[in-house]
């Protein structure tokens, strides 16, 4: 694992993780064409680290609202922030379950294969599309609804589907107002990718290797820079109604790996 690749792979995870594009989908591209794999030389742990930076970034963006949340919550005060964290861990339960049964199967199914890639990110253009045309309502986060967009998170568990894309998409189509459905839905990120990690630290044979420590640094800190301003510019974006421009990207990644994967 050169530190180029980390490098590069932090990059593509930090961008990824939060515009419309699906992280797992290019993961899986950028795989092939750096030949790495995170199934061996220390590539589980590495993948901890980009997970642990997005989530970090997350958080230090939204500090002031995440310190908001913690404190209703643990004081328990019935307010606007407390309900607003009731509903991400309602929306975590659908994502929770079919991550901690399905993951592993899923992600057997999808290793190297572009071809169920690019249908996916194909399908992840076609939902940005429609969702740009979304009117904005103006709702609030219900508890169906947070089911629902959770649900919509659970879908993105298979490469090619966005995670964000999906569940900015479908508080759209739920009527939530714009500004919330973007910021729900990068906070819901959070518990988890700290749940997913610790999946990893407790049932996976995670190997930390001294010997390429500057790698984990240089992958962290590249994931952690780009997944910051890419939480940033997609904030803006959901609220210009720019989402079109990633259906476009979408559907054309999806045809290239497509292709690139039938003339193999």
């Amino acid at each position: 694992m050169e530190i180029i690749k980390s490098f590069i792979l932090g990059i593509v995870q930090g961008l990824t993780e939060f515009l419309p594009v699906s992280s797992s989908g290019h993961i899986e591209i950028f795989k092939e064409i750096l030949n790495f794999s995170f199934d061996s030389n220390n590539g589980l742990f590495f993948t901890l680290i980009l997970h642990l930076a997005t989530a970090m970034s997350t958080i230090i963006y939204f500090w002031d609202d995440v310190k908001k949340i913690l404190s209703s919550l643990l004081k328990f005060k019935k307010d606007e922030n407390f309900n607003f964290s009731l509903m991400i861990i309602v929306s975590m339960i659908p994502a929770g379950l079919v991550g901690f049964f399905y993951e592993d199967k899923i992600n057997q199914l999808f290793n190297g294969n572009l071809i169920l890639v690019g249908s996916m990110l194909i399908v992840t253009s076609l939902l940005l599309f429609i969702s740009d045309k979304m009117n904005d309502f103006n709702k609030k986060i219900s508890t169906k609804n947070a089911i629902i967009i959770g649900i919509a998170q659970a879908f993105a568990i298979l490469p090619g589907i966005s995670r964000s894309g999906s569940t900015i998409a479908t508080s759209l189509f739920l009527g939530v107002n714009r500004d919330l459905a973007a910021k729900f839905s990068f906070l819901m990120v959070i518990p988890i990718i700290v749940g997913s990690s610790m999946k990893m630290i407790i049932y996976d044979n995670l190997i930390f290797e001294e010997t390429i420590l500057t790698n984990y640094i240089v992958g962290f800190m590249s994931a952690l820079i780009s997944g910051y301003y890419a939480c940033k510019w997609m904030i803006f974006l959901v609220k210009k109604s720019k989402l079109i421009y990633f259906s476009i990207y979408c559907l054309l990644v999806g045809i290239i790996s497509i292709s690139y994967s039938l003339i193999q």
